[in-house]
């Protein structure tokens, strides 16, 4: 194989770039190299953990391109986990009635293979609530948008934004290029968004990341943003929200938060000492309109709510259970939590799932809501807590969204109707 750069490759690279393991490892690597050339790399890395999003079901390439590797007995080399699926494979969990069924019956298929080649099935798109995970400076393959950023940003971990296919070729060479966020330079910052003169109160809202990352990412392009503002005791949820959010409204694979994430001590660590590019003081007004974009639909009746995109974490099922209190949704509404097996186990073990079940909450494992056929209700006026449903949804389904917080979507989904704080939704809240 001829390469458009100086790679340098070690005898076992090369060993198995030659076919001296095989079949399927040789073409593993061949995709491994190519990427390292399209990025620049001199060298590849040890990677000790992947994410795999090729498990997520797009058509018949991806069964075959899985197949492909099992026929050959390829196995991952290093621990893999699994993404979302567009259907989730408890069987006691319906899908819509205008399912394509040959398209379910192959994502079901494919989750198969890729149990089969050695991952393990934990069906989430928030890994990072599992235990046993990566942990800071790992060097890491991770496909899905939030996990990526999550991963390179409150974790400390490092991973490029690895597309399907590479990233199973990552896992089964154990391989991947060095470049981007892999290296110290990769993950300097070089765009600051300022947020101290928001009133404190409104930062430390639940809202406030969600919207936060909306900004970001139509902003930061493909550069690494450093946060100047957030409150040193923001919890691991909110960087969750500001994690899908900066990567669904823009490309944000990692983000800085001075004082609370691992690598921004300081703005100058952030940086890395060099000045950024940009410096963008927030303003109440920003926010506000990204709030706005965020919920088209300000008031009236609802059939759907749909929380836990990225999934719902144990510490959000704790907060829905106080909020319910033993009270049920209205009988013609849907309300749905999406999570991982592991959290799902978790609340049951801690009795809160029958509490929600008793209120008329649909717990859906393995996927998410905004995949059409995962649900039933997905139609007309939905509300949701999560700035990433509400900035996919309405170009995936035929919905209407109104954005708002975790008690907010409890108290509409009691009512039947869009149910707002008027201190959290004032002007004056958000500093304007």
């Amino acid at each position: 194989m001829k390469f458009s750069h100086h790679l340098h490759l070690t005898d076992s690279d090369n060993a198995m770039l030659n076919g001296a393991d095989g079949e399927a490892l040789q073409f593993a690597m061949q995709v491994v190299v190519r990427a390292a050339g399209v990025m620049g790399a001199a060298q590849l890395i040890d990677v000790s953990f992947v994410h795999i999003d090729a498990c997520h079901y797009y058509g018949r390439a991806h069964l075959d391109f899985a197949q492909f590797f099992l026929d050959r007995n390829a196995r991952f080399k290093i621990p893999a986990w699994t993404n979302t699926i567009p259907v989730s494979l408890k069987p006691e969990q319906e899908t819509r009635g205008d399912a394509n069924v040959l398209a379910l019956r192959e994502a079901r298929e494919l989750a198969r293979l890729y149990v089969d080649l050695g991952s393990n099935p934990v069906w989430t798109c928030a890994p990072y609530q599992l235990p046993n995970g990566p942990q800071f400076g790992d060097n890491i393959v991770v496909g899905e948008s939030n996990a990526v950023s999550y991963y390179n940003s409150a974790v400390g971990a490092r991973t490029n934004k690895y597309s399907d296919f590479l990233d199973v070729c990552a896992g089964l060479t154990g391989r991947a290029p060095l470049a981007g966020l892999h290296t110290d330079e990769g993950r300097r910052a070089s765009i600051v968004f300022d947020v101290s003169e928001i009133p404190l109160q409104m930062r430390q809202t639940e809202l406030f990341c969600h919207v936060l990352g909306i900004v970001m990412g139509q902003h930061a392009a493909n550069r690494v943003p450093v946060v100047c503002g957030l409150p040193s005791g923001t919890p691991g949820d909110s960087l969750k929200a500001l994690a899908a959010a900066g990567a669904s409204s823009g490309g944000i694979t990692m983000y800085h938060a001075v004082g609370v994430t691992p690598e921004a001590n300081s703005l100058a660590q952030a940086t890395g000492g060099v000045e950024p590019q940009l410096y963008i003081k927030v303003s109440p007004q920003m926010l506000i309109d990204a709030r706005n974009l965020l919920s088209p639909v300000i008031e009236g009746e609802l059939s759907m709510v749909a929380v836990g995109t990225p999934h719902f974490s144990i510490s959000e099922f704790e907060r829905a259970v106080k909020i319910f209190n033993g009270r049920k949704i209205r009988s013609d509404m849907t309300f749905y939590i999406s999570t991982s097996r592991f959290v799902a186990n978790l609340v049951r073990e801690r009795g809160w799932y029958e509490s929600l079940v008793q209120s008329g909450v649909s717990i859906l494992e393995d996927t998410c809501t905004y995949f059409s056929p995962a649900v039933r209700a997905a139609q007309g006026r939905v509300m949701t807590n999560s700035a990433k449903w509400a900035y996919y949804a309405p170009g995936m389904l035929p919905v209407e969204v109104a954005f708002g917080s975790l008690d907010e979507c409890i108290e509409s989904a009691v009512s039947g109707y869009v149910v707002r704080d008027p201190i959290l939704w004032s002007n004056d809240m958000w500093g304007l």
